[in-house]
């Protein structure tokens, strides 16, 4: 009877314990839950620096596998870290958790002048709408002023890309410079260098190559790479960092994508700006209908499909600026005129001195006095597009046109081939990790 006593007492003090474990363990499995979610939270609003990306993202690791089948550059340690940085979600999304439904992304393209950036964000902080959208901002290379005035943005979702082939992530070899490389007019044969010249018999610089790299780049990234945008059908807007964008821009521009198909079938794209970068519009009772032009251009995924099928032309055109290259060799290859659709008043204006390619330096600041006085009135702060308005057509315009040889720097058999392999990437890799999955 003692002994059955014991063995009951005994029993308690185990279930006692069995209890006391179990709530242990539920503490410690809430605690420990509690804190992942607080670090994908860190993660998904903040952008890490990039000494502390994370080295275990297996899409990584297959691009890199594929893009030696590629025969692209052979990446270096800052290239690939790059690489990894393009895959991070947008910052903000704590702040803006969704997109409007019809939103129209943005792309600003970027390089290396700090005074030029602060201005254009500065400017789309201003713009009716802005914190309904996506912006992304692509850089050509990495230079950590640029990449400070990106992260102080709080006024929308902002995603940053880096191009991880850009001449300037490469110090010592191609797409930068190669110690054997040819310079100026060198007699490839004689100094025994390597590079092919351009119809001139100037040979390569990669900090003018770099232009037509990253613009081509980036419109196959932001169309087909990046899970963000590659299923986006809709219109996607392009500026660049010497852009001044108007308070009335973005909803603008969401009038003329609506109208388009209904004024303007026809229409390929729509502009903020005219095409002559020296206008500021009509100001006419009249949507305008004219050319394409460089500065603040909007198209859909049907337009990049007809874009991305010149690649061939667009690759081998001896031109090393992009803009340049369209005009005269790929919308002509389309067999008819290739019209945007604006209003008859500027949303957006080019300014500055420096070319992309200069850069800046310590000395040579690109903006006078370190600001840009530009005058918007109220007007520049609605909407003023009307539905109701017709179309004026421009016909036979002035500019760059099929027959235009090009004004060379793009000569390299190299940059041609290059330029090809941004094309083919992301096709080919997702036919690649297609047949890895059902293999």
């Amino acid at each position: 009877m003692l002994c059955i006593v014991s063995s009951m007492a005994n029993c308690r003090k185990l279930r006692l314990k069995d209890a006391a474990l179990k709530r242990l363990l539920s503490v410690v499995v809430v605690t420990l839950l509690g804190v992942l979610l607080l670090i994908v939270s860190l993660r998904t609003n903040t952008t890490p620096g990039l000494s502390e990306l994370d080295e275990d993202l297996s899409e990584i690791a297959d691009i890199q596998s594929f893009s030696e089948k590629l025969n692209l550059p052979k990446q270096n340690e800052f290239s690939i870290r790059l690489a990894k940085q393009n895959q991070m979600p947008p910052r903000n999304r704590d702040l803006y958790p969704k997109l409007a439904k019809d939103h129209i992304t943005i792309v600003l393209y970027v390089h290396n002048r700090p005074q030029y950036l602060q201005v254009v964000v500065k400017s789309l902080s201003k713009v009716v709408g802005i914190s309904e959208t996506l912006l992304i901002v692509s850089h050509d290379g990495y230079f950590e002023e640029m990449n400070k005035i990106v992260e102080g943005i709080k006024f929308c979702q902002v995603k940053q890309i880096f191009a991880p082939y850009s001449p300037h992530v490469f110090p010592d070899s191609f797409p930068g410079v190669s110690s054997n490389d040819c310079k100026e007019k060198d007699d490839a044969g004689k100094k025994h260098c390597v590079g092919s010249p351009d119809q001139y018999g100037n040979h390569r610089s990669p900090r003018i190559v770099s232009l037509k790299h990253h613009w081509w780049w980036m419109m196959n990234t932001v169309w087909d790479g990046l899970k963000e945008t590659r299923g986006h059908n809709g219109h996607i807007l392009f500026i660049e960092e010497d852009h001044f964008i108007y308070p009335n821009a973005y909803r603008n521009l969401q009038l003329l994508v609506s109208l388009k198909p209904i004024k303007c079938p026809d229409c390929y794209a729509a502009n903020l700006a005219p095409c002559d970068v020296n206008l500021r519009g009509e100001g006419w009772d009249s949507l305008i209908a004219e050319r394409m032009g460089n500065v603040g251009y909007a198209f859909n995924r049907t337009v990049w499909r007809k874009i991305h099928k010149k690649a061939k032309e667009f690759c081998f055109f001896d031109d090393y600026n992009w803009d340049i290259t369209m005009w005269a060799t790929v919308y002509p290859s389309f067999g008819s005129p290739v019209y945007t659709l604006r209003g008859p008043r500027t949303s957006a204006v080019h300014f500055g001195k420096c070319g992309l390619h200069q850069g800046q330096g310590q000395t040579n600041a690109c903006i006078d006095n370190g600001s840009v006085n530009m005058q918007v009135d109220d007007i520049d702060k609605v909407a003023n597009i009307r539905s109701e308005w017709g179309v004026h057509v421009y016909d036979n315009q002035p500019g760059y046109k099929a027959g235009f040889k090009g004004w060379g720097g793009w000569g390299d058999d190299r940059d041609r081939q290059l330029c090809l392999n941004f094309a083919q990437m992301y096709h080919l890799h997702n036919t690649y990790l297609s047949a890895v999955t059902m293999s």
